[in-house]
Protein backbone atom coordinates (compact mmCIF):
# COMPACT_ATOMS: atom_id res chain seq x y z
CA UNK A 1 0.00 0.00 0.00
CA UNK A 2 1.30 3.34 -0.48
CA UNK A 3 0.42 5.97 1.44
CA UNK A 4 0.35 10.10 0.92
CA UNK A 5 0.42 11.66 3.96
CA UNK A 6 -0.70 15.26 4.29
CA UNK A 7 0.33 17.96 6.95
CA UNK A 8 -1.61 20.52 6.71
CA UNK A 9 -1.17 24.72 6.64
CA UNK A 10 -1.83 27.46 5.32
CA UNK A 11 1.59 28.39 5.05
CA UNK A 12 3.54 25.43 4.73
CA UNK A 13 1.80 21.88 3.38
CA UNK A 14 3.79 19.06 4.15
CA UNK A 15 4.06 15.66 2.56
CA UNK A 16 5.03 12.49 2.69
CA UNK A 17 4.65 8.97 1.07
CA UNK A 18 5.28 5.74 2.76
CA UNK A 19 4.82 2.29 0.94
CA UNK A 20 4.23 -1.09 3.22
CA UNK A 21 5.27 -4.09 1.34
CA UNK A 22 5.00 -7.40 3.07
CA UNK A 23 5.44 -5.83 6.80
CA UNK A 24 7.78 -3.33 5.88
CA UNK A 25 7.68 0.52 5.79
CA UNK A 26 9.66 2.36 2.79
CA UNK A 27 10.89 5.63 2.76
CA UNK A 28 9.49 6.82 -0.86
CA UNK A 29 9.74 11.38 -0.93
CA UNK A 30 8.49 14.05 0.91
CA UNK A 31 8.95 17.75 0.69
CA UNK A 32 6.13 20.94 1.38
CA UNK A 33 3.93 22.12 -0.81
CA UNK A 34 4.35 26.36 -0.15
CA UNK A 35 2.68 28.78 -2.78
CA UNK A 36 3.07 32.42 -2.45
CA UNK A 37 0.53 34.81 -2.26
CA UNK A 38 -3.15 35.57 -0.43
CA UNK A 39 -5.34 33.00 0.98
CA UNK A 40 -7.32 32.29 -2.17
CA UNK A 41 -4.28 32.20 -4.17
CA UNK A 42 -2.57 29.85 -1.65
CA UNK A 43 -5.36 27.59 -1.89
CA UNK A 44 -5.08 27.04 -5.51
CA UNK A 45 -1.26 26.44 -5.19
CA UNK A 46 -1.95 23.99 -2.79
CA UNK A 47 -4.65 21.72 -4.68
CA UNK A 48 -1.93 22.39 -8.09
CA UNK A 49 0.48 20.87 -5.85
CA UNK A 50 -1.30 18.01 -4.37
CA UNK A 51 -2.16 16.94 -7.94
CA UNK A 52 1.34 17.17 -8.94
CA UNK A 53 2.65 15.01 -6.12
CA UNK A 54 -0.51 12.66 -6.75
CA UNK A 55 0.38 12.34 -10.34
CA UNK A 56 4.37 12.02 -9.66
CA UNK A 57 4.59 9.38 -6.80
CA UNK A 58 0.70 7.49 -7.46
CA UNK A 59 -0.54 6.75 -4.15
CA UNK A 60 -3.28 4.52 -3.46
CA UNK A 61 -4.78 6.83 -0.62
CA UNK A 62 -4.24 10.06 1.05
CA UNK A 63 -4.58 10.20 4.68
CA UNK A 64 -4.11 13.87 6.26
CA UNK A 65 -3.74 15.25 9.87
CA UNK A 66 -7.20 16.85 11.13
CA UNK A 67 -6.87 20.34 12.04
CA UNK A 68 -7.01 20.96 15.67
CA UNK A 69 -8.74 22.92 17.40
CA UNK A 70 -7.15 26.59 18.81
CA UNK A 71 -8.25 30.03 20.39
CA UNK A 72 -7.54 31.50 16.94
CA UNK A 73 -11.15 30.77 15.43
CA UNK A 74 -9.78 31.99 12.30
CA UNK A 75 -6.61 29.78 12.17
CA UNK A 76 -9.34 26.81 12.80
CA UNK A 77 -10.99 28.43 9.67
CA UNK A 78 -8.53 28.55 7.29
CA UNK A 79 -7.25 24.90 8.21
CA UNK A 80 -10.42 23.54 7.47
CA UNK A 81 -10.78 25.21 3.94
CA UNK A 82 -7.53 23.51 3.58
CA UNK A 83 -8.74 20.17 4.43
CA UNK A 84 -11.34 20.82 1.72
CA UNK A 85 -8.86 21.17 -0.55
CA UNK A 86 -6.85 17.98 0.16
CA UNK A 87 -10.59 16.11 0.16
CA UNK A 88 -11.36 17.90 -3.11
CA UNK A 89 -7.40 16.96 -4.64
CA UNK A 90 -8.05 13.00 -4.00
CA UNK A 91 -11.72 12.73 -5.01
CA UNK A 92 -9.97 14.66 -8.33
CA UNK A 93 -7.87 11.69 -8.36
CA UNK A 94 -10.50 9.30 -7.61
CA UNK A 95 -8.47 8.67 -4.34
CA UNK A 96 -10.13 7.83 -0.67
CA UNK A 97 -8.95 9.73 1.81
CA UNK A 98 -9.07 9.44 5.74
CA UNK A 99 -8.42 11.84 8.61
CA UNK A 100 -6.25 11.57 11.75
CA UNK A 101 -6.22 13.72 14.97
CA UNK A 102 -2.82 14.67 15.74
CA UNK A 103 -3.15 12.71 19.15
CA UNK A 104 -3.86 9.47 17.06
CA UNK A 105 -0.75 10.05 14.87
CA UNK A 106 1.25 10.70 17.68
CA UNK A 107 0.08 7.67 19.83
CA UNK A 108 0.25 5.17 16.37
CA UNK A 109 4.08 6.40 15.70
CA UNK A 110 5.60 7.29 19.11
CA UNK A 111 3.62 5.34 21.52
CA UNK A 112 2.72 8.61 23.25
CA UNK A 113 -0.26 11.00 22.18
CA UNK A 114 1.12 14.00 23.45
CA UNK A 115 4.80 13.41 22.48
CA UNK A 116 6.67 16.25 20.94
CA UNK A 117 7.43 17.45 16.87
CA UNK A 118 11.15 16.49 17.87
CA UNK A 119 10.05 13.00 19.22
CA UNK A 120 7.76 12.03 16.03
CA UNK A 121 10.80 13.58 13.61
CA UNK A 122 13.08 10.67 15.47
CA UNK A 123 10.93 8.16 15.60
CA UNK A 124 9.61 8.22 11.92
CA UNK A 125 13.40 8.72 11.00
CA UNK A 126 13.89 5.50 12.78
CA UNK A 127 10.90 3.60 11.42
CA UNK A 128 12.05 4.48 7.82
CA UNK A 129 15.50 3.72 8.45
CA UNK A 130 16.38 7.74 7.27
CA UNK A 131 19.59 9.31 8.03
CA UNK A 132 19.06 12.75 5.77
CA UNK A 133 17.55 15.83 7.58
CA UNK A 134 13.55 15.90 7.37
CA UNK A 135 11.72 18.94 8.02
CA UNK A 136 9.10 18.96 10.96
CA UNK A 137 6.20 19.62 8.43
CA UNK A 138 7.17 16.17 5.86
CA UNK A 139 8.33 14.14 9.65
CA UNK A 140 4.70 15.25 10.74
CA UNK A 141 3.00 14.23 7.11
CA UNK A 142 4.93 11.13 7.22
CA UNK A 143 3.79 10.16 10.66
CA UNK A 144 0.52 10.52 9.29
CA UNK A 145 1.25 8.09 6.20
CA UNK A 146 2.50 5.48 8.83
CA UNK A 147 -0.66 5.70 11.20
CA UNK A 148 -3.03 5.16 8.57
CA UNK A 149 -0.65 2.08 7.38
CA UNK A 150 -0.54 0.76 10.78
CA UNK A 151 -4.97 1.80 11.34
CA UNK A 152 -5.68 0.29 8.17
CA UNK A 153 -3.74 -2.98 8.89
CA UNK A 154 -4.99 -3.34 12.20
CA UNK A 155 -9.00 -2.70 10.52
CA UNK A 156 -8.38 -5.42 7.86
CA UNK A 157 -6.94 -7.79 10.87
CA UNK A 158 -10.26 -7.20 12.86
CA UNK A 159 -12.16 -7.82 9.72
CA UNK A 160 -10.87 -10.75 9.07
CA UNK A 161 -10.44 -12.16 12.26
CA UNK A 162 -12.49 -10.74 14.79
CA UNK A 163 -15.78 -10.37 13.31
CA UNK A 164 -16.61 -13.56 11.17
CA UNK A 165 -16.00 -15.34 15.07
CA UNK A 166 -18.75 -13.30 17.01
CA UNK A 167 -21.90 -14.38 17.40
CA UNK A 168 -24.76 -12.73 15.43
CA UNK A 169 -26.88 -9.38 17.19
CA UNK A 170 -30.51 -9.69 18.09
Amino acid sequence: MRVLGIDPGTQVMGYGIVEEDKGELGHIGDGIISPPGELPERLKGLYDGLLEVIRTYSPEVVAMESPFFSKNVLSTLKLGQVQGVIFLAATHSSLASFSYTPMEVKSAVVGYGRAAKGQVREMVKRLLGLDQPLSLDASDALAVAICHIHTAELKQRYQNEILPHQAPRR
